[in-house]
């Protein structure tokens, strides 16, 4: 599946616009992008706290297999 090109991205905007109109699509927008950014905090945290209990482990663990 490949991304949207030039047109196909006219024809999603225009279609958003009649859906919502020119006056909700800013805002539409900007709670899409705060959306986005929490979710790579997130994202973020958790890869942090995964990498931080790797370090934390003692070495004899470290070279077991887990279950």
């Amino acid at each position: 599946m490949s991304f949207p090109g030039g047109w196909e991205w006219i024809l999603i905007f225009v279609v958003l616009l009649l859906l919502f109109g020119a006056k909700r699509l800013p805002e539409l927008a900007r709670g899409l992008g705060k959306g986005i950014s929490e979710f790579r905090k997130a994202a973020k945290e958790v890869s942090n706290e995964i990498r931080q209990e790797e370090l934390d482990k003692p070495d004899d663990e470290k070279d077991k297999p887990e279950d």
